[in-house]
């Protein structure tokens, strides 16, 4: 059973994720990369997308014009499975490396698929999918904010306590003294 991870993502930047099993999955196998497709093979109405990408079950990248289903290539500074932490160094004119891609081509190894949403449709695709959600969350989330307003009022602050201690204690001290004052010493002479 072919089972794969869809990432869609929109033009204003948000993406969402959803997961095919079965006859919706086997609709994508031998595509490539850069191909169109519609919503209705996937069980989404009225979509259009484009396949920008993906990744095996070993995390290699997908990547156009490799034919194989794995390989080695070497890859100039830039572009789809150059490592980002070799990004940090100074760059040099010239730098390629050799790094290990997938095909561009679906097939049963590839576990995760990203496409770009071309054209909505009706469907929602997650939380806030549309502007007309994102009013009726707001909705919903107003009074859950009033709830913890009222929780903060129920619970009164006493310090009234801690306040009468301390002048009960100044209260107490002057007494203490007055009873403990040293007598002055009379002083002797020496004659």
């Amino acid at each position: 059973m072919a089972e794969f991870k869809l990432v869609l993502s929109r033009k204003d930047g948000k993406s969402f994720q959803k997961v095919i099993k079965d006859q919706e999955a086997k609709a994508l196998l031998k595509r490539r990369v850069g191909d169109k497709i519609s919503g209705k093979e996937i069980g989404m109405e009225c979509y259009e997308l484009a396949i920008t990408g993906g990744s095996d079950k070993c995390g290699f990248p997908m990547r156009k014009g490799i034919l194989q289903t794995r390989q080695r290539i070497t890859i100039k500074g830039k572009g789809v499975g150059f490592s980002g932490k070799d990004r940090n160094k100074k760059k040099q004119k010239g730098l390629r490396k050799k790094k290990t891609v997938c095909g561009e081509r679906i097939s049963s190894s590839i576990v995760q698929i990203n496409m770009k949403i071309l054209k909505e449709g009706k469907g929602t695709l997650g939380k806030g999918a549309t502007a007309e959600e994102k009013k009726e969350e707001v909705k919903e989330e107003a009074p859950k904010k009033e709830k913890k307003e009222e929780v903060k009022e129920e619970k009164p602050v006493e310090k009234a306590k801690p306040e009468e201690k301390k002048e009960e204690k100044a209260k107490e001290v002057p007494k203490e003294e007055a009873k403990e004052e040293p007598k002055p010493k009379e002083e002797k002479k020496e004659g």
